[in-house]
């Protein structure tokens, strides 16, 4: 049997690269927006979408359809030391390269210049992600709060984030919090250890930031205007 599939809108969020994406979805409240494919772009389809707070994305992970996979991957939660079956993880390493997310509703225009368009908070996408579907988001039977997570029950953050009033200028006010939300999340790789003090950078919307971690603080210690290539 034959299936195929077709992206049914693109998203825009501020992270151009992999590393630096949040590990998992709604951990930050960076916006972003879904605009739909031509084919797509029918008001009706999103008629009482509103009515919900949250909703569920569907979406290709383009960046790793290599058209191979492995039964065991190596989570970066656990540092890439420790083998778990490809099913007990959310490794983009899958048979089929298909994600989900959960992600916060806070726009649904239905007429803009660009067709209908979703405004959402928390995605951990990267930016131009293929969306092949979305789904709301019902609480009575898609929240289980007594439910086990395994190792991903714990998480890696730092508990205080440095970033300086003459860097965080830089940046749009708007976007401060987001990135202070993303550096809690400590993006490292798991094989990072607590006292790698080495220096990192990630994409962040238009910019380049660096910064450092010390114990259980991130620090931002410069942040320079993303390089573009000349056309």
């Amino acid at each position: 049997m034959k299936i195929s599939m077709r992206p049914i809108a693109r998203i825009e969020t501020v992270f151009s690269q992999k590393f630096g994406i949040p590990r998992q979805s709604g951990l930050t409240n960076l916006p972003s927006r879904i605009v739909f494919e031509k084919e797509y772009q029918n008001p009706d389809a999103l008629k009482g979408l509103s009515e919900y707070s949250h909703i569920w994305l569907i979406w290709y992970i383009s960046e790793h359809d290599t058209g191979k996979w492995s039964p065991t991957v190596r989570p970066p939660r656990l540092g890439g030391r420790v083998r778990k079956g490809v099913f007990a993880s959310r490794s983009p390493h899958r048979p089929n390269p298909i994600g989900i997310s959960c992600v916060r509703l806070l726009q649904v225009e239905s007429h803009t210049k660009e067709g209908p368009v979703i405004t959402v908070e928390g995605a951990d996408l990267l930016d131009g992600t293929p969306i092949l579907d979305i789904k709301p988001y019902v609480p009575y039977s898609d929240s289980f709060p007594d439910a086990e997570g395994s190792f991903a029950s714990s998480k890696r953050k730092c508990k205080e984030v440095i970033l300086p009033k003459h860097l965080a200028q830089k940046i749009p006010e708007h976007l401060q919090e987001g990135l202070v939300q993303t550096l809690s999340q400590d993006p490292r790789p798991g094989y990072a250890d607590e006292d790698d003090e080495r220096h990192w950078s990630f994409l962040f919307a238009d910019w380049d930031i660096h910064f450092r971690v010390q114990g259980e603080t991130a620090e931002v210690i410069d942040i320079q205007e993303k390089d573009v290539p000349n056309e």
